[in-house]
């Protein structure tokens, strides 16, 4: 068994660190305009602008059970929907606000259909929930907000009331925990201090943390509606999940206070942006699509990785093609993402690998960034390998300990040697794994 220990929190999180690789999908008004989630703010949109977008939402092609079935194919085994982003758009019926989807020309609860197609596929149901409104009135103006840099933004400001905004919430969240069965995630997004640098700092913008959202009764109510929910920590307070975005932790995260070992999960894009963004060019190649689920899963960590669908309701060819990049290596290789963790410390990955360990201890998995030639050889590896094989296909790989079976003079050497013999041309996969069974 596996010998690393995480942070005890109060949610559920055994089937989570089995499942290892997830689908987030952001998606709402922004996706009209079709050039980055926060559109509404990056260009300072007035509210009756931006209501062009409500007056026209029309997702005719939205076939949840299509984006269900290709998150399954991709080998993912659970999903994150945007039922609130920032920009304060509801994407299900909520009796507390007119500004949801049933009130424009999509007429229907978008986050029911979502929740019905992803659970009868298996997959777990995760609803992520902005912290951040932009649209509600009683939200305060800050530096992040789209009206910051009006001339009377302060007046603007004068009556809103974040004790309201956060009965707001806390109703909105209810119903989500209420209404569509059993919820396994809970995603909030997020606070943030108030700046020290730059045009807004020391003035009466003010950021927004755990205080503002009154978290602690968000969350209390939150776990009585759905006990063993998994929560992020983006309300500022410890919950059961830390969640690094847009970048590749180089270890398994650690609590900064007590250094215990903690459950994370990396959320990555497919290109540039969360929301569907039209001309975005910097899409990621299939090598590091796979490298980054690899990598994640190698340090303890899942991977949720971001679909942006179009404003008609399906996923581009660009998006397609790269859930089709995960679907092709996970039908032959998942056995070394799921119910896998770090290796244990005895086994070190050579140069261009990286390895995964099942949780049981009775697997090893060499995942070959760069293909050697001839030849791998494992330091600290001899005598602890029972078989060896590509498991993309389940063939054998043959091996000896203690030197390399070559002829040229100063061939390695090592009584902790294991060399596995490669052939000379690299199998048609992304990135080869070998599977190695130990004694």
């Amino acid at each position: 068994m596996s010998s690393y220990v995480t942070r005890k929190t109060p949610g559920d999180t055994r089937w989570f660190t089995a499942a290892r690789f997830g689908m987030f999908i952001h998606w709402g008004l922004y996706s009209m305009p079709a050039r980055h989630e926060w559109v509404k703010t990056h260009e300072r949109i007035s509210e009756e602008k931006y209501d062009k977008y409500f007056k026209y939402f029309d997702p005719d092609m939205y076939d949840a059970r299509e984006w269900a079935k290709r998150a399954k194919a991709a080998g993912m085994k659970y999903a994150v929907l945007t039922t609130k982003h920032h920009e304060g758009f509801c994407m299900f019926d909520s009796k507390y606000t007119d500004y949801k989807c049933t009130n424009t020309p999509a007429g229907r609860d978008l986050v029911r259909e979502y929740v019905d197609a992803f659970r009868a596929e298996g997959l777990k149901i995760g609803f992520y929930y902005s912290l951040i409104d932009w649209h509600h009135p009683s939200f305060p103006i800050d530096h992040l907000h789209p009206r910051r840099d009006d001339p009377n933004a302060k007046q603007l400001n004068e009556g809103r009331d974040m004790k309201v905004y956060a009965e707001y919430m806390r109703s909105q969240v209810r119903e989500l925990l209420t209404n569509y069965g059993k919820i396994d995630i809970l995603w909030f997004d997020f606070s943030y201090d108030t700046p020290t640098s730059g045009p807004y700092a020391n003035g009466w913008m003010k950021g927004k943390g755990k205080d503002e959202w009154e978290a602690e009764e968000l969350i209390r109510m939150a776990r009585e509606l759905q006990p063993g929910i998994i929560i992020d920590n983006r309300t500022q307070i410890e919950q059961d999940l830390w969640t690094p975005e847009q970048y590749q932790p180089l270890e398994w995260i650690r609590h900064r206070e007590t250094g215990e070992l903690v459950t994370w999960e990396a959320c990555q894009t497919f290109s540039g942006s969360w929301g569907y963004y039209r001309d975005e060019s910097t899409w990621k190649s299939p090598e590091m699509l796979i490298r980054m689920l690899i990598n994640t899963v190698a340090l303890g960590g899942n991977l949720l990785m971001n679909v942006g669908p179009t404003s008609r309701g399906y996923m581009d060819e660009r998006a397609v093609n790269a859930l089709q990049v995960y679907e092709k290596w996970m039908k032959y290789n998942g056995r070394s993402i799921y119910n896998c963790t770090m290796a244990e410390p005895e086994f070190k990955a050579p140069a261009d690998t990286r390895l995964t360990q099942s949780i049981d201890g009775k697997r090893l998995y060499v995942h070959l960034f760069a293909y050697p030639f001839a030849h791998l050889q494992l330091k600290g590896f001899a005598g602890k390998v029972d078989y060896a094989q590509f498991l993309h296909d389940g063939s054998e790989l043959k091996f000896t300990e203690g030197s390399v079976d070559h002829f040229s003079e100063g061939a390695a050497k090592s009584d902790d040697l294991l060399v596995i013999e490669l052939p000379a041309v690299k199998p048609d996969v992304t990135v080869p794994v070998i599977e190695l069974f130990l004694k």
